[in-house]
């Protein structure tokens, strides 16, 4: 650590005096200062819009915004955005897109979009006098706190269920009031969590005044109230479906039965192996966090989400399925996943708003569903790859480019690269000796060669 001295008040310095200190802390101070500097944006308006997503803003770091086309979702063809730093996760979702184009597309439902929160808390006292008077604070959680509730049930949400969940197995006097929200078109969590306080204070309340009672049990200790980022039933299923014999052929002459058997294999080996299941898993959340990013969601609680339910059986395994019943072949992905299409950045990002329109304004609903397929677009690649050619081949030409770049070729070298790699294997050290003979001799025996 470069600095002599703690910061104090930091976060009260202005934009530039932020970046004086923080470009303190380089040799090349001045540079790095111009250097952030070139990343703001040119509208000061919009600029002052990014500072303010978040804290200490110094500047902007870019991810790339594509598309994948021709996505097939539920007879609808939609061009799909994408926020990603990895140049194959688009490629592979856009040649899954068109491999099953033909094949009758993707296709999803929602089966429940039911998000829950929790308050936590320790009361001492008769545990089954709790449970029979429980209905009424039950009434009380309901009508008084629908001051918060009322705009939202107007749109067919709110509160839809409270429980009482008895914890002291775990800890002497611990409790908690899990409650259920439905939240329509928006995440919700600053509707979940706002009932949830005012949950809280009802609660509190209502021990200390009810006649039901007396001494110690009057008092309740509050440790939390927050909503839970694993929504088990906000679910959503995709899949992908034809008769085995519509996969067509494959690499040195694999046969749609031969592919569809080792691709089962490959399925299985995800569910029954935790390393291999979180690689599989990961490369259904390539996808997920990409269309998330594009959409102004929140990517880190879809993926914890994610992972939890893998896991919610006791042990981690894949988040897809594979029947082959009655020589078809049908690849589910059933993933619960908490979007929005109102509030949060939604409105406020200019990309994020661009990103709903291409996909027609969709309800959280829709947009879940495509989110997930294009989860399972990436899953299905990644696999299809593993089981034919290998992963490296398209991987490594995907990140021919950026290989290019670390060695800082010139145009002409990149498009002479591109041409001799078409045929050769690419890696980082196969380009370095081919850049590196290139620059030794004349182009045109560098080709031959």
């Amino acid at each position: 650590m470069n600095s002599t001295s703690i910061i104090r008040g930091f976060s009260k310095l202005t934009k530039e005096q932020k970046l004086d200190v923080v470009a303190s802390h380089f040799a090349d101070a001045e540079a790095v200062k111009k250097e952030f500097r070139s990343y703001w944006h040119s509208d000061a308006e919009l600029q002052k819009k990014f500072d303010e997503f978040s804290e200490n803003t110094l500047t902007n770091f870019y991810f790339p915004f594509g598309v994948i086309p021709n996505f097939l979702l539920n007879d609808q063809l939609l061009m799909v955005p994408m926020a990603i730093e990895e140049s194959s996760v688009v490629a592979a979702a856009a040649k899954s897109a068109k491999f099953w184009l033909d094949r009758g597309g993707f296709h999803a439902e929602v089966v429940s979009t039911k998000k829950v929160g929790q308050v936590h808390f320790i009361w001492n006292g008769d545990k089954e006098k709790l449970k029979k008077y429980f209905p009424e604070l039950k009434e009380l959680l309901h009508l008084n706190t629908y001051h918060i509730t009322c705009n939202m049930q107007k749109r067919g949400g709110g509160v839809t269920g409270i429980e009482l969940v008895d914890m002291t197995m775990h800890d002497e006097g611990y409790y908690k009031l899990k409650g259920s929200f439905e939240t329509c078109d928006s995440m919700g969590a600053n509707f979940i969590n706002s009932c949830l306080e005012e949950f809280a204070i009802i609660l509190k309340d209502w021990f200390a005044t009810s006649e039901h009672f007396a001494g110690d049990e009057k008092k309740t200790h509050i440790i939390m109230s927050i909503l839970s980022n694993y929504t088990p039933e906000c679910l959503v299923k995709c899949w992908v479906e034809c008769p085995i014999e519509e996969l067509g052929t494959f690499e040195d002459g694999m046969t749609a039965q031969e592919f569809a058997w080792k691709f089962s294999k490959a399925v299985m080996v995800a569910a029954v192996d935790k390393y291999r299941a979180t690689t599989h898993n990961k490369g259904i959340y390539n996808g997920i966090d990409a269309v998330v990013l594009a959409t102004g969601n929140d990517f880190r609680a879809v993926e914890a989400c994610g992972h939890t339910y893998a896991s919610r059986d006791g042990s981690y395994t894949s988040l897809t399925e594979l029947s082959l019943d009655n020589d078809i072949f049908r690849y589910t992905l059933t993933v619960p996943m908490a979007l929005g299409v109102v509030g949060g950045l939604t409105s406020l990002h200019p990309l994020v708003r661009r990103g709903l329109e291409l996909l027609g304004n969709p309800s959280a609903e829709q947009l879940m569903m495509i989110t997930a397929a294009a989860g399972l677009a990436n899953n299905f690649g990644a696999l299809k790859s593993l089981t034919t050619t290998g992963i490296q081949k398209g991987h490594m030409k995907m990140h021919l480019q950026n290989i290019l770049n670390h060695f800082s070729a010139t145009e002409e070298e990149k498009h002479l690269a591109i041409l001799h790699f078409e045929k050769e294997k690419v890696s980082f050290s196969t380009v370095r000796e081919f850049i590196n003979d290139l620059r030794e001799q004349p182009s045109a025996e560098v080709v031959k060669k």
